[in-house]
């Protein structure tokens, strides 16, 4: 069902670019994306702004990786997100998953969207994920942003120590060294938030 597009992203004005940095919503902490897309077809707001905080950051940045314009990528992913809002129906779950579903769809509004930009160019030559490295990458995106959304619930010092680790690619020594804590210790927090995050992740 069609409706007008009020506005239901989130009322601090986040934009996509933001979003991409900021602590998503995970399924558990928000509903299923079924459940979301069931309320937003009967006009749920709150709903919508979920959907929103979930894959807006998935969403711009394939948007983003495909035209390299930080200004155009938010358009793009605004105008996606405005698109469900105001026709929900234009997505169906025997598709496959919402996330997959919408950075297909971004890829291709980001490249009818780099047609309009430089039309003389053959998109064919552009290096774009095809629709499976998509689903991949959906896939793993979304598990980070799980990731991430737990770490955030750890002591201060196991999230630093797993952050250097996993997202900055330093190895135990380095933490060490960095931090001025000894070996041990970084090991130790380390594993205790491994151990930690393995718990909330397991199904």
């Amino acid at each position: 069902m069609s409706r007008e597009p009020n506005n239901p992203f989130p009322s601090e004005g986040r934009t996509p670019s933001e979003t991409v940095n900021s602590r998503a919503i995970g399924p558990a902490e928000g509903g299923s994306d079924q459940s979301l897309m069931q309320q937003v077809s009967s006009g749920g707001q709150q709903a919508m702004a979920a959907v929103f905080d979930r894959y807006a950051g998935l969403v711009y940045s394939v948007a983003l990786r495909v035209l390299k314009d930080s200004g155009q990528a938010e358009d793009v992913t605004q105008e996606i997100f405005f698109q469900l809002w105001r026709n929900p129906e234009s997505f169906s779950f025997s598709r496959g998953t919402l996330g997959t579903w919408l950075l297909v769809v971004a890829r291709n509004r980001a490249i009818d969207q780099l047609r309009q930009r430089r039309p003389a160019e053959p998109v064919d030559d552009l290096k774009v994920a095809s629709t499976s490295n998509l689903q991949s990458e959906a896939e793993r995106s979304i598990m980070m942003q799980r990731v991430r959304g737990i770490l955030g619930d750890l002591p201060q010092e196991q999230q630093q120590s797993l952050q250097m680790s996993f997202f900055d690619g330093l190895s135990h020594s380095e933490i060490a060294e960095r931090t001025g804590q000894p070996l041990g210790t970084v090991k130790t927090r380390i594993r205790s938030a491994l151990s930690s995050l393995r718990k909330r992740l397991e199904p």
